[in-house]
C-alpha cells in the first residue's frame, strides 16, 4: 500500500502521534468534564444546604409565609429550574411552581428512588447519590439534588412541633439548576481543546517529518542518486558525506567503486611486451 520509503517512514509514525494525542485529548476531556460535574454538584449541595439553614428559623416558628417567600425568591433566580420542599409523605407543601402544591411526589421517581429502593426508606444519602440528570417538561437538561430536612433537637423540642425525637426525617428539599450554564462551558472546551489539538499535530507531525527528511530521507535519496550514477558508470563519482550509518553505507559502495574502476583500468590497459620477446625480435 504505502510503495515509497518516506511515505513508511512519516505516515506509520504520523498515525501513531495522531492517536495518541486524540486519546490524550479525549481522556482530559473526560476528566475535565467529571471535575465540572462534580464541582456542580458540590455547589448546588452548598446551595440546598444554604436554603435548608435559611427557612430554618422560619420552620421553628412554624411560618409558612416566609418559608412561601424564600422558595420563590429562590425559584425566580437565573438557572433554577425547580425547587420544592415535601415531606415524608411525599406531599407538596411548597413549591416555585405553583401547580405542584398539595401534589404527592411519586416515589419511583429518579429524585426518591435512591431512598426507598429498599424495604425501609433510607435517611441519609451521600452527595453524588443525592444527585440525578434528568430532561424536564420544557426539554432542558437539569441536574437535580435531593436535601433531607432532618428532626434536629431544635426542632422536635420546639413548643410548636409535634414531631417526636424518634422520627428524624421531617422533609426533603428538592432543588434542579439547569445544566445550560455547564453545557456553554463544557462547548468552549471542546472547541478549545479541539484547537489544541490540531495545533500540537501539526507541530509534532511537521516536526516528525521535518527530521525525518533531514536525517534519514535526503540522506537515502543522496545515495540512491550515487549508486545510480555508479551503475551507469560514473565511477569517479564521489559518494555523500554523512556520519552515521548512512554514511557508513555510501563510504562502502565509494569503496565498492574505486575497486571496480581499478579492475576496469586493468583490462582496457593494453599489453606491454616484455624485455625478452624484445631481443629475440631484434
Amino acid at each position: 500500500m504505502l510503495k515509497s520509503f518516506a511515505a513508511k517512514a512519516i505516515v506509520p509514525p504520523a498515525i501513531a502521534v495522531t492517536g495518541f494525542v486524540i486519546v490524550c485529548c479525549i481522556l482530559l476531556y473526560s476528566v475535565i468534564k467529571t471535575d465540572m460535574l462534580n464541582d456542580t454538584i458540590q455547589h448546588e449541595t452548598n446551595l440546598a444546604g444554604t436554603i435548608v439553614k435559611s427557612a430554618r428559623f422560619a420552620m421553628l416558628k412554624d411560618d409558612r409565609e416566609t418559608l412561601r417567600n424564600i422558595i420563590d425568591n429562590v425559584g425566580q433566580q437565573a438557572g433554577v429550574e425547580q425547587v420544592r420542599i415535601f415531606n415524608k409523605k411525599g406531599v407538596i407543601a411548597f413549591s416555585a411552581h405553583p401547580k405542584e402544591l398539595n401534589t404527592i411526589v411519586d416515589k419511583k421517581e429518579p429524585g426518591c428512588i435512591a431512598c426507598h429502593a429498599g424495604a425501609v426508606a433510607a435517611t441519609s444519602m451521600g452527595r453524588m447519590e443525592q444527585a440525578r440528570r434528568f430532561v424536564n417538561e420544557k426539554g432542558k437538561n437539569v441536574i437535580a439534588i435531593t436535601a433531607p430536612i432532618y428532626n434536629e433537637p431544635e426542632c422536635f423540642n420546639a413548643a410548636c412541633h409535634v414531631h417526636t425525637a424518634e422520627q428524624k426525617l421531617l422533609g426533603i428539599l428538592d432543588i434542579g439548576l439547569s445544566e445550560e450554564p455547564l453545557q456553554k462551558t463544557l462547548g468552549v472546551l471542546r472547541g478549545r481543546m479541539i484547537v489544541f489539538c490540531i495545533m500540537v499535530l501539526l507541530l509534532a507531525i511537521g516536526g516528525v517529518s521535518a527530521l525525518l527528511r533531514r536525517n534519514v530521507l535526503l540522506p537515502i535519496s543522496d545515495l540512491t542518486d550515487y549508486v545510480s550514477a555508479v551503475k551507469k558508470g560514473d565511477l569517479d563519482r564521489k559518494a555523500p558525506a554523512c556520519r552515521d550509518e548512512i554514511g557508513d553505507l555510501a563510504h562502502s559502495f565509494q569503496d565498492l567503486a574505486e575497486k571496480l574502476k581499478t579492475a576496469q583500468d586493468k583490462l582496457n590497459k593494453p599489453d606491454q611486451p616484455d624485455d625478452t620477446t624484445a631481443n629475440r625480435r631484434s
